[in-house]
C-alpha cells in the first residue's frame, strides 16, 4: 500500500508535465502547417497511381522546365539520358548537367516529397503531360535497339494520362495530350515487327476503340477550350483518319494547315519539318523540298536522322537519285534503332535502281 501511494503521487506530476508537452507540441505543429506549402492526403489518394505521384512531386516549380523533365524522364520515365537529349534535339552533355543541377537545387531547397494542391498542382500540370507525352513519344519510336516501338512505355503513359483526365477533367490541354496519344497508339498494331510507312499500314489493324477514345476526348478538349496541345491532337487526328477510309484520300492540305497554325503557336524545327512533309503530299515534292532545305542549316537537327530521311525521299521522288541516296545513307548512319535502320538501306538500294515509294517515311 505504501508503495503503490508514493506510485500514485509521482504518477500525478507526471500527467501534467506530459499534458503540457503535448500542448506544447501542438502549438509547434499548428505554426509549421502554417509555413510549408499547401499539400493534401486526399489529393494523393486520388491520383491513385504512385508514379503518376512522384513525377507530380518532381515537377517542382524551384526547377527550370528544362530540368524538371530532364530529371523526371530521367528518374521515373526510365529514359536514358541519350533518350532524353534526343527527345529534346540537344547534345547529351547538356541534359546530364540539367540532371545534376536539378538533384541540387532539390536537394539545396529541401524540397518535400508530398503531392501538391490547388495553385500548386496547376502549376505542374504542363510539365507533367510533356514527361507524360515524352514518355509516350520514346515508346511509340524508340530511339535506339532492335525494337521499332516500346510498347511498355506506351501502356504507360497512356495509363498516366488517363488518371490525369479523370483527376483534372475541366483542363483541356489534359484531354488534347490524352488524345494525341490514344489516336497514336491506335496504330501499334500495324507498327510492330518491321518498320512500316504510315501510308503503307494496314489500316484493318488499327485499333477503332483506341480511335474513338482519342476522337471523344479531342471533342471534349474542343469544348472546354483551345489548348497549345490540342492543335497537335488535331493535326495528328487529321493524318490519321481525315475522314478517308483509304490512304490516297487523306486530306494532305488540311493537314499542311493545321501544321502552319501549329508552327505560328509553338515554332518548332521539328513542326517545320513535318510541315514540310504535308506540303510534299499536297502541292508536290518541290515545294516540300523547299521548306526542307530551309532547315539543313538548323543547329538542332544537325543528328536528326529524320531531316536527311526526309530530303532523300523528296529528291527521289524528284529523279534526283544519287543526291538522294546519298541523304538516305546520312540519315542510316545517324539513326540507332535497327529497325529504322533496315528501312532506311531498303530505301537507298531503291534509288540504286530508280524506283522509290511515293509513301512519306
Amino acid at each position: 500500500m505504501a508503495t503503490a501511494k508514493r506510485r500514485a503521487i509521482d504518477h500525478f506530476p507526471c500527467n501534467h508535465l506530459l499534458d503540457r508537452k503535448h500542448k506544447e507540441l501542438g502549438r509547434d505543429l499548428e505554426i509549421r502547417e502554417m509555413t510549408v506549402p499547401d499539400f493534401d492526403s486526399t489529393i494523393d489518394d486520388k491520383i491513385g497511381d504512385d508514379l503518376l505521384r512522384l513525377i507530380f512531386t518532381a515537377c517542382h516549380p524551384v526547377l527550370s522546365t528544362e530540368a524538371r523533365l530532364a530529371l523526371t524522364l530521367r528518374l521515373l520515365g526510365g529514359l536514358t539520358t541519350d533518350e532524353i537529349a534526343r527527345a529534346f534535339l540537344v547534345p547529351e552533355p547538356t541534359v546530364a548537367q540539367r540532371i545534376v543541377r536539378a538533384k541540387r537545387a532539390l536537394a539545396e531547397a529541401h524540397i518535400p516529397f508530398e503531392v501538391p494542391r490547388g495553385a500548386e498542382l496547376a502549376a505542374r500540370l504542363s510539365a507533367v503531360l510533356q514527361v507524360i507525352y515524352l514518355i509516350f513519344n520514346e515508346g511509340y519510336s524508340a530511339t535506339a535497339g532492335d525494337d521499332w516501338m516500346r510498347p511498355s512505355l506506351c501502356n504507360d503513359a497512356l495509363r498516366l494520362g488517363r488518371i490525369v483526365a479523370e483527376l483534372m477533367p475541366h483542363e483541356p490541354e489534359v484531354h488534347g495530350v490524352a488524345a494525341l496519344m490514344e489516336i497514336q497508339a491506335s496504330r501499334s498494331a500495324a507498327r510492330t515487327g518491321e518498320a512500316v510507312l504510315l501510308l503503307d499500314q494496314d489500316r484493318t489493324r488499327w485499333d477503332q476503340l483506341l480511335i474513338h477514345r482519342g476522337l471523344a476526348a479531342l471533342e471534349r478538349a474542343e469544348k472546354l477550350g483551345r489548348a497549345r496541345s490540342l492543335l497537335a491532337a488535331g493535326c495528328h487526328c487529321r493524318l490519321l483518319r481525315a475522314r478517308a477510309l483509304r490512304p490516297e484520300e487523306t486530306d494532305w492540305t488540311r493537314i499542311a494547315e493545321l501544321y502552319s497554325e501549329l508552327a505560328q503557336l509553338t515554332p518548332s524545327s521539328v513542326i517545320e519539318l513535318n510541315r514540310a512533309v504535308a506540303v510534299a503530299m499536297a502541292f508536290g515534292p518541290a515545294e516540300g523540298l523547299e521548306l526542307v532545305d530551309r532547315l539543313t542549316s538548323e543547329p538542332s537537327l544537325k543528328s536528326y536522322h529524320l531531316l536527311p530521311s526526309v530530303r532523300g525521299d523528296l529528291l527521289a521522288k524528284l529523279g534526283r537519285f544519287d543526291e538522294a541516296r546519298a541523304e538516305l545513307e546520312r540519315a542510316a548512319s545517324l539513326t540507332r534503332n535497327a529497325r529504322v535502320r533496315d528501312l532506311l538501306h531498303e530505301r537507298i538500294r531503291a534509288c540504286a535502281v530508280g524506283q522509290i515509294s511515293e509513301r512519306p517515311t
